[in-house]
């Protein structure tokens, strides 16, 4: 596993997971937004891209250095280290939606490829935590680092309501 955490609180109010990413870009745009939000950022392997890749951190700016993030070679790695954690599974398919779901500090939300999504192997079991964007019926999907955004800063919303 590989950490890189210079910055970042030890207890994060989210955790964001990308289930083997292709696309450099979408991970530098949220792991932009992982930063602004204090999420940390977990990769599970095999990934489309090199974590050094220019295109990765040229979308991520000068903030990848202040992000912290960890990348876990699969997925049992990834469910054993959030063991015990509140995960909720993100796919255009799920019943329930992003405004169903009543958000806490630590939850962790998991994304699919940018391509096919999560598989059925790690949905269908989960299909009760699975949640979805509500949108028009003629969109098939928006972009991945546009939907990590719309969940973060929901998740946020609720805890600063939560506060209140």
């Amino acid at each position: 596993m590989n950490d890189s955490t210079q910055t970042g609180a030890a207890d994060p109010p989210a955790h964001v997971v990308l289930y083997q990413p292709e696309i450099p870009q979408n991970t530098g745009n949220i792991g932009r937004t992982c930063v602004a939000t204090g999420a940390h950022l977990w990769l599970v392997r095999p990934m489309g891209f090199r974590i050094d890749e220019r295109r990765l951190r040229r979308a991520g700016l000068d903030y990848w250095q202040h992000l912290t993030w960890h990348d876990v070679p699969d997925w049992d790695h990834l469910r054993q280290t959030h063991r015990g954690r509140r995960m909720f599974y993100f796919s255009k398919t799920a019943q329930r939606t992003l405004w169903d779901a009543d958000f806490r500090h630590g939850d962790v939300f998991v994304f699919g490829r940018e391509t096919s999504g999560l598989p059925p192997e790690i949905l269908d079991p989960n299909d009760s935590h699975a949640l979805r964007l509500p949108m028009q019926p003629e969109v098939r999907s928006l972009n991945l680092s546009v939907t990590v955004g719309i969940a973060l800063y929901e998740h946020q919303r609720q805890l600063l309501r939560q506060q209140a």
